[in-house]
C-alpha cells in the first residue's frame, strides 16, 4: 500500500474503528508525545490525524486502511 500525505485513511482503536488523514511519513525512529516509536524504511509509520477530533497519534503503515 502506498499512502500519500493527506490520504484518508481508518484504523482501529479501542473505541471501534476511526477515521482520518494521513499528516506524516516517519521511517526513522521518532518520538511523539512522549512514546518512542522504531519506525524504518521497511516499516514506516504515520502521524494521522482524527476527523472526529483532531488528536494527532502514530500507527503503522500496515495498521492504516484506505478509507
Amino acid at each position: 500500500m502506498a499512502l500519500s500525505t493527506g490520504d484518508q485513511v481508518s484504523w482501529n482503536t479501542s473505541q471501534g474503528k476511526t477515521h482520518g488523514r494521513t499528516v506524516q511519513k516517519k521511517t526513522a525512529p521518532f518520538t511523539h508525545d512522549g512514546q518512542k516509536f522504531n519506525a524504518s524504511k521497511d516499516e514506516p509509520y504515520w502521524i494521522v490525524e482524527s476527523d472526529k477530533t483532531g488528536a494527532r497519534a502514530a500507527h503503522k503503515e500496515s495498521s492504516l486502511d484506505p478509507a
